[in-house]
């Protein structure tokens, strides 16, 4: 029935906005938790690392006259925003999960452990896993690289809101082709942009498969989890 048995989903922080300008839009978010759900129906044990940029970008921060690390923590403090909004609209339709931080913050959630998220697992919690790696200088791709790592997923599903990866920018470039399936090596060599580097190399030295693919598109991830040919596989 499925495909695979445990991953580790990152969400865009943007794609969290729908048409909007700025913050959470219930339509996109209630629409994540139904797929979300949909799967976890199936079996499919989940680990969920969101973006923050729908608040706030560190890095954007230092042109705003914040220095690099603060800018950082309060990208952290956005993805733990997210991270609350997805637990409520998963509470909404029954789905139980649990909020997991990379640093102390007792009262969102309770610190990040491999032991404790396998034990949520067991329990048939979805685990949203906030704050990124805690750490300034690291995106939120790393950090869903790392956990990716740690939780021993079998692969990392990327959601966003294009289809998968393309020779370029598909919304700049209408002769931009779509790929189905391409190497580590190959993205490298092409430039491509799918994830930054640090948690490119990651996936690859821990042969995670990293698999791109539009969210925005109901149906989407229960097709890729039952072996579905949905957006674009990185494979070794």
């Amino acid at each position: 029935m499925i495909k695979y048995k445990r991953i580790l989903l990152k969400l865009s922080g943007e794609a969290l906005m729908g048409e909007d300008q700025y913050g959470l839009n219930t339509d996109i978010i209630n629409s994540y938790v139904a797929q979300i759900k949909e799967i976890a129906e199936l079996g499919v044990e989940i680990g969920i690392v969101i973006g923050g940029g729908n608040i706030f970008r560190g890095l954007s921060g230092t042109g705003k006259g914040f220095d690099r690390v603060k800018g950082d923590s309060m990208g952290m403090l956005a993805t733990i925003i997210n991270s609350i909004a997805l637990q409520a609209a998963l509470e909404r339709i029954d789905q139980k999960s649990r909020v997991f931080t990379s640093f102390n913050i007792e009262s969102i959630g309770e610190r990040f452990s491999k032991q404790n998220v396998l034990q949520a697992f067991k329990n048939k919690e979805i685990a949203i896993l906030s704050g990124g790696t805690g750490n300034p200088y690291f995106t939120t791709d790393t950090a869903s690289a790392l956990r990716a790592v740690e939780i021993e997923a079998e692969i990392l599903l990327k959601g966003t809101r294009v289809d998968g990866i393309y020779t370029a920018d598909p919304e700049k470039d209408k002769n931009a082709v779509k790929y189905d399936v391409i190497k580590f090596d190959e993205v490298y060599e092409k430039n491509l942009k799918v994830m930054d580097l640090t948690a490119f190399t990651m996936c690859k030295e821990n042969k995670i498969p990293i698999l791109v693919f539009n969210m925005n598109k109901p149906g989407n991830l229960k097709s890729l989890i039952q072996g579905g040919k949905i957006g674009t596989l990185v494979e070794l």
